[in-house]
């Protein structure tokens, strides 16, 4: 737009209900945040790409997700205003194990179960039930106007994504890094499923410690052995006791009698008592018992001995001992059951209290039981038979050699001593809803047969009777995979059979920054850093050439953000009854509201004490520029009305001209150059609550409390001769105030919108703010002269404002002034003396030749202003105030004299920093001796 020729209105009354919606569906139909391949490529622009860490399909918005999208967002809309090609992709999980259970859930309701559907039927099921419900959480985003590119839009279990995670499966396994075997699981009875160990929370809970006796073969005594779980007995295949354990080196190699493990009315069975270094002396007994079946130690132990392996637990967490007394009995009624038997054969000795750390499945809360099952793994510490370093080494070396930044840092260690310690990845799960795993089994020669298409037959002896493996993937595997696979891996090269670039992959690999909580470091963030590492590395570079492992990494950085809790600082729960919906608190006080609150509590590591008073707060910041930009428009109508108007394609050029002179366009031009700077670093170091304070300050103290009321005084077109400067200021406002919304626009990007749309009556140059540029430090001019004499003015403004309230001039009443001010300075009594007279209520000025005294005087290292005003001062409480000035003032002369004095502080300190502290030392010093005069007077 040229000119300003139309009218410029905003409502009356701020309300973030009427106009975010209207924005954030504005934002999506207008497909403004999309970035076409075919514009990446070309754009020579510098790329920022970041993923969303996928919400479960089952999710619903919590103050968790607002906190990381909100802080995704910021940085995505900044890098885009910037000049960034900026890609924020959107997608859902399909959440294994928790959508399994929400539709397993509806089908009882509805009088059913997914075994009595069938297998077929219940994944159908799931994807009616997906079509549904499934994309909640990113309508919610939507509503909230997360700058996302919705066309890339993507879910786990999508048509594009399975296929490359059964790639990736399957040449996994050709190199020899998957593999099947029997081992101990984290065992979900509810879900019927293994669990990975970082999906089990651990708790100290008090519990039992059972001694029992049990008696040796030989009929020569017993031997007392101490359990957690006295049910597990019924699969003991031996007893085990340190080799150096004096107590019992004459027990090593006899057997004993397992006490109730008859079966069918058969005698118990006879186990070994055995020597192994497991066992320790000083816990229990010293003696204790194996079951190699259910606990990950006595497996162990087992493959060490060569141990039978008997389950005696169903899926279910049932006994499952056809025969035997115990059969079909809940693991815990087993307990108790078990447990009183032993005490009626006499050989319950003793049980005492015990604390122990209880593993419960994260997903639906019950108590996790170790359980032998075959399962199928990662081997993450194993080199590929194709060559090469192992996965985990590579994620190490990522990391290690600086590819791989982490924001706060300490995660990085973290990471070290997690992927140091790392074990093989169980990456099978007991359900049918996700990928279904790749492999078929031969029901002739039991070989296992792995492929990217369905097999007619057995690989290994041609038998059509195979079935399909049952078990689905981990959804973290396939999540793992998301920053290549959503880019278009694999792509084969038809020519060669290699893998192969695609313009996506080359335009957006690897990404720049992942957003997420600690919470999923080692669930997703490992995962990812393994698997892009891993596969990447056989993909070339955009020129051809070999990608060597700092172009494999999934990410360059990863920025860790604390938790949100509440006020209080206490983790939310539903429990305590202290969850914030997000949602709720949007509704009250707006989204803008909500973000900058986020923003204003964000810094790297640091949890969130979410307070909807200063939630509250930031509501009433929004107000407060929506009323700014009503004066302004306002002011501008009226100079309208005289003939002035204002091309705003020039607005750039009054951020740097010297046409308007008046004080505070110059200081408020400096104090934006200054605010940019300051907001750009703050964005960099993912401080996002440095650069909402900032911007605060900026807007409400130095724009809206000193700027906008000065400007006022140059705003009067009518009568006036020097209209070509008042028409210069006009211009600096209205360019300051555009500038200051493309600051604030990241973290309020609804508010700015709203206005930023308005400030060109409808017809902006472009179809948002959230394209126009960010401003720099270089847009502005900027002078720290003009700020420090802007500082005179303010200090001298707010002392006569200080006098006056301790003296109760009525505020409406004018009072004249004193000034003994240095001769630097004294211009600005004659040209800003109208700023004074209004902002400080003053009818006149006398200039002082001598330093001023007395109880109505305020001083500083610059000046003495002195208020004439007949009502006396109430001299206890001035005196108790210059008493409290003086202590303060003392304490700072002797803190810094206690430095300089210091020889061996002021032989290792900079020059600048003693240059500082004897500057410090004189003004206070200097302060020190006016208030000491001002107190004498009063004594």
């Amino acid at each position: 737009m040229s000119e300003q020729n139309s009218s410029q209105e905003l409502p009356k009354a701020y309300d973030p209900s009427v106009i975010e919606q209207r924005w954030a569906e504005y934002w999506v139909k207008e497909h403004l945040f999309d970035v076409p391949t075919s514009e990446s490529t070309s754009d020579k622009s510098e790329k920022f790409t970041i993923l969303l860490p996928p919400p479960n399909v089952t999710g619903r918005l919590h103050m968790g997700h607002m906190l990381n999208q909100a802080e995704m967002d910021i940085l995505t809309r900044w890098h885009r205003m910037r000049g960034h090609t900026a890609l924020w992709v959107p997608g859902t999980d399909h959440a294994g194990i928790a959508t399994q259970m929400m539709v397993e859930r509806q089908l009882k309701e509805q009088g059913t179960s997914r075994k009595e559907l069938g297998r077929s039927a219940f994944v159908e099921k799931v994807w009616a039930w997906r079509e549904i419900y499934g994309s909640a959480i990113l309508d919610q985003m939507k509503r909230l106007g997360a700058s996302v590119d919705w066309s890339r839009e993507y879910f786990t279990m999508d048509e594009k994504l399975s296929p490359a995670v059964k790639e990736a499966f399957v040449r996994l396994y050709e190199q020899g890094l998957i593999y099947r075997g029997a081992y101990i699981v984290n065992w979900d009875p509810a879900a019927q499923t293994a669990v990975s160990d970082l999906e089990v929370e651990h708790e100290e809970r008090l519990g039992k410690l059972y001694y029992i006796r049990y008696p040796l073969a030989d009929g020569s005594g017993h031997i007392t052995i101490a359990t957690t779980r006295p049910e597990t007995m019924l699969g003991d295949t031996a007893v085990v006791v340190n080799p150096a354990d004096e107590r019992y080196l004459a027990l090593h190699g006899k057997l004993v009698d397992l006490p109730l493990s008859g079966i069918n009315g058969a005698p118990d069975r006879e186990i070994p008592i055995l020597a192994d270094d497991w066992a320790k002396p000083e816990f229990g007994t010293g003696a204790v018992k194996v079951t190699p079946a259910h606990d990950p130690n006595d497996f162990a132990i087992g493959q060490r001995h060569h141990l039978a392996s008997p389950s005696i637990l169903d899926e279910t967490a049932r006994i499952a001992l056809p025969g035997s007394p115990y059969h079909g009995l809940d693991r815990f009624a087993a307990r108790e059951r078990i447990v009183a038997d032993l005490d009626d054969l006499g050989l319950l000795e003793a049980v005492k209290d015990h604390t122990l750390a209880i593993g419960l499945s994260q997903r639906t809360g019950v108590i996790i039981e170790p359980r032998l099952s075959q399962q199928w793994f990662l081997a993450v510490n194993k080199t590929p038979n194709t060559g090469g370093n192992s996965i985990a080494a590579n994620a190490i070396a990522a990391v290690d050699n600086g590819h791989i930044k982490f924001t706060p840092d300490q995660y990085r260690k973290t990471y070290d001593e997690w992927m140091g310690n790392i074990h093989d990845w169980c990456i099978s799960r007991q359900l049918w809803w996700g990928h279904r795993i790749p492999a078929w089994h031969c029901k002739s020669c039991n070989a296992i047969t792995v492929a990217r298409e369905t097999p007619t037959h057995c690989g290994t002896c041609t038998s059509a009777d195979i079935t399909q493996e049952t078990d689905v993937l981990d959804t973290w595997f396939s999540s793992g995979l998301l920053p290549f696979t959503v880019f278009g891996w694999p792509n084969t090269n038809p020519d060669t059979g290699m893998p192969d670039l695609t313009p996506d992959l080359a335009a957006f690999y690897p990404t720049q920054l992942l957003v997420t909580g600690f919470d999923i470091l080692f669930f997703w963030v490992a995962r990812m850093i393994m698997l892009g590492c891993h596969f990447m590395l056989d993909v070339p570079m955009p020129d051809g050439s070999k990608r060597t492992l700092a172009d494999a990494i999934p990410f360059r950085e990863v920025y860790i953000h604390g938790l949100v809790r509440d006020a209080n600082r206490e983790k939310m729960s539903k429990t305590k009854g202290n969850v914030i919906n997000p949602i709720d608190i949007i509704e009250r006080f707006g989204t803008d509201a909500v973000r900058f609150t986020l923003a204003s509590m964000a810094s790297p590591g640091t949890d969130i004490a979410f307070s909807e008073a200063r939630t509250e707060g930031y509501r009433a910041f929004a107000n407060k520029i929506w009323n700014a930009a009503r004066f302004i428009f306002m002011n501008v109508e009226r100079a309208r009305e005289a003939g002035v108007t204002i091309d705003l394609t020039t607005l750039p050029q009054a951020l740097t001209t010297t046409q308007d002179n008046y004080i505070e366009s110059r200081w408020i031009r400096s104090r934006l150059s200054k605010t940019s700077a300051l907001v750009n670093a703050a964005l960099v170091d993912y401080r996002f609550d440095e650069a909402a304070n900032h911007l605060y300050q900026f807007f409400w103290g130095d724009f809206c409390d000193w700027y906008l009321e000065m400007v006022k005084l140059r705003l009067d077109f009518v009568d006036k001769p020097d209209i070509p400067s008042r028409t210069a200021a006009l211009a600096t406002l209205l360019a300051v105030f555009e500038a200051s919304l493309r600051l604030l626009s990241p973290i309020m990007p609804f508010l700015t919108e709203e206005i930023w749309h308005a400030f060109y009556a409808g017809n902006p140059p472009l179809k948002s703010i959230a394209l126009a540029a960010y401003p720099t430090a270089d847009d502005a001019r900027a002078s720290e002269k003009d700020i420090a004499d802007m500082d005179i003015l303010q200090e001298i403004i707010v002392a006569v404002r200080s006098v006056r309230k301790d003296l109760g001039v009525p505020e409406k009443e004018t009072v004249p002034i004193q000034i003994h001010l240095a001769e630097p300075h004294r211009w600005l009594l004659e040209t800003e003396f109208d700023a004074i007279a209004r902002l400080a209520r003053v009818a006149s000025i006398e200039l002082a030749d001598e330093p001023l005294s007395g109880p109505n005087v305020r001083g500083t290292t610059s000046f003495d202003v002195a208020v004439t005003y007949e009502r006396q001062i109430d001299i206890p409480a001035e005196r108790e105030r210059l008493t409290k000035d003086l202590a303060k003032y003392e304490k700072g002369i002797t803190a810094a004299d206690r430095q300089l004095t210091n020889e061996a502080f002021m032989a290792k300190a900079p020059a600048h920093i003693v240059d500082g502290l004897r500057k410090q030392y004189a003004e206070t010093k200097t302060l020190y001796d006016k208030t000491k005069t001002a107190l004498d007077a009063l004594n």
